[in-house]
């Protein structure tokens, strides 16, 4: 995987020129094509940089922060939490759906794409941008969290106000790199089975977006669901 001159096609290319040129990317994406070409890995390698590619800096409004890829077969797209239309939902998306639900009156759909919340301004972010078949966090420690901690850095010194969205111990461990008050910082414990019920659930984290966005005289994040047949 070569580094191309163009690798995000938006201004990522140029807020993040300097960084793919760091010997540590260059090294990462010689490391990655030989895991693609050694093992079953997720994404799919076009989609690796969905997030940037859907998301760009200067849309970036909100920031939802994941750990690295679903790691079964047919389920990571490259935005964290999202799955393709037609996928069975993974645990934690029936949670953020169920939460939406309950927070904007927003109807649960089919369809676990999260794209359109992409393209209104959430970059998904994955801190780890690819993972191996059936093994977790199989790709950490490799490069992804220098850079995606770069990604974080950047949008931190942004003029607009951004809204950071950490849910779980792992995103948290990331709010030492916001430091402009000028941010919103929106913790909770992750929206898994095994702590949904601790926090999550009744935190209203989609209202109190909008409601900053709202403050700060940005567009309003659309929040609605797209089933399978929807677009």
């Amino acid at each position: 995987m070569q580094v191309k001159n163009k690798l995000f096609n938006n201004d990522w290319d140029f807020y993040l020129h300097e960084e793919t040129q760091k010997p540590y990317f260059t090294k990462l994406l010689k490391t990655i094509e030989k895991e693609y070409d050694s093992y079953t890995c997720y994404p799919p390698k076009d989609l690796i940089f969905n997030a940037f590619c859907l998301t760009s800096y200067e849309n970036t409004k909100v920031l939802i922060l994941g750990q690295d890829p679903y790691h079964n077969p047919g389920q990571a797209m490259g935005l964290a939490f999202s799955v393709p239309g037609g996928t069975l939902l993974p645990p934690s998306l029936v949670n953020i759906y169920k939460e939406l639900e309950s927070d904007l009156n927003i109807e649960t759909s089919n369809s676990g794409d999260l794209t359109n919340w992409a393209k209104s301004g959430v970059l998904l972010l994955n801190a780890i941008l690819s993972v191996r078949k059936n093994q977790p966090l199989s790709h950490s420690k490799i490069g992804w969290e220098t850079f995606t901690d770069k990604v974080i850095e950047i949008l931190n010194q942004k003029e607009e106000p951004v809204i950071f969205v950490l849910w779980g111990s792992y995103a948290k461990s990331k709010k030492n790199l916001i430091t402009n008050n000028r941010h919103f910082i929106i913790e909770n414990v992750h929206p898994s089975p095994l702590s949904a019920y601790r926090g999550f659930f009744g935190s209203k984290p989609f209202s109190k977006i909008n409601a900053f966005l709202k403050l700060t005289n940005q567009t309003l994040i659309d929040f609605k669901l797209r089933g399978k047949n929807e677009k």
